[in-house]
């Protein structure tokens, strides 16, 4: 009684994750909620973020406990026209109960997937592979309110057999986060997912997009911008002029000098 009085009144109650929770006993419906909404006391709560490599999933699943996450992979049914290396396991907060096996954490990601795509028009696309992998770069590359927008620099430069140039595709090759800087000898490096030396989309997604990236991947920006640069944080630009975007490139490295970017 103590606890349903205090959670009527306490909008934080609808933020408690599904699942089992570690609760000590003996303590104040007070106590109780700020227990029930930390996530180290959910067990079988695991977080995937967007952009999420299958990696870093693999080894969240493994840091939680589960076994065999390496050889669940080849199990997984995949929706038609996808590949199960990666994008396919959608991000979002999963509680899983006691006894789950890999196999069955990785296929309800594949399967919530599914769900979202559908939902979005992304698996009635014409391409709904290269749909995906457009939402992956666009994840990956900006904010939410840019994601239109960079995913019409991504057509542009398609439709014109302009490379696509995204440094997030060559990190992901290198499996390096949190760098702004790339070097010119990284953008040489020899892989089918490097867009500095491949014309065209890499070979597949660069991680899992959410559903805001899936949209606009299908719904991008009228607009005739090739080039994309974030000057500081939370300061994007576009322009069609290369002129343009090389003066912003240098407002950019005097910014990142100055440490804006840490």
């Amino acid at each position: 009684t103590s606890f349903y009085q205090l959670a009527i009144s306490d909008n934080r109650t609808g933020q408690i994750s599904p699942g089992s929770h570690q609760l000590n006993l003996k303590i104040s419906a007070k106590q109780a909620l700020e227990q029930l909404l930390d996530p180290k006391r959910n067990s079988g709560l695991i977080s995937v973020i967007e952009g999420s490599w299958r990696s870093e999933i693999a080894t969240k699943l493994k840091a939680a406990g589960f076994t065999d996450v390496d050889g669940a992979f080849p199990k997984i049914k995949v929706p038609k026209g996808f590949s199960a290396s990666e994008g396919i396991y959608f991000p979002a907060q999963y509680s899983f109960a006691k006894g789950t096996s890999s196999l069955q954490a990785l296929q309800a990601m594949v399967d919530r997937f599914k769900a979202e795509a559908d939902r979005v028009g992304l698996l009635k696309s014409a391409k709904p592979s290269e749909a995906l992998t457009i939402a992956s770069l666009v994840q990956a590359e900006g904010d939410p309110s840019d994601y239109s927008k960079i995913s019409r620099v991504i057509y542009n430069r398609l439709k014109i057999g302009m490379p696509l140039q995204l440094d997030t595709t060559v990190q992901y090759v290198l499996k390096k986060r949190g760098s702004v800087f790339l070097s010119t000898k990284s953008t040489l490096i020899n892989s089918p997912y490097n867009t500095y030396k491949r014309y065209g989309l890499p070979v597949g997604p660069i991680g899992s997009p959410g559903s805001a990236a899936m949209q606009a991947a299908l719904n991008p920006s009228a607009g005739d911008w090739l080039y994309f640069i974030t000057v500081k944080p939370g300061d994007t630009r576009f322009t069609k002029s290369h002129d343009q975007f090389l003066n912003w490139k240098n407002e950019y490295e005097k910014n990142l000098k100055a440490g804006l970017f840490k």
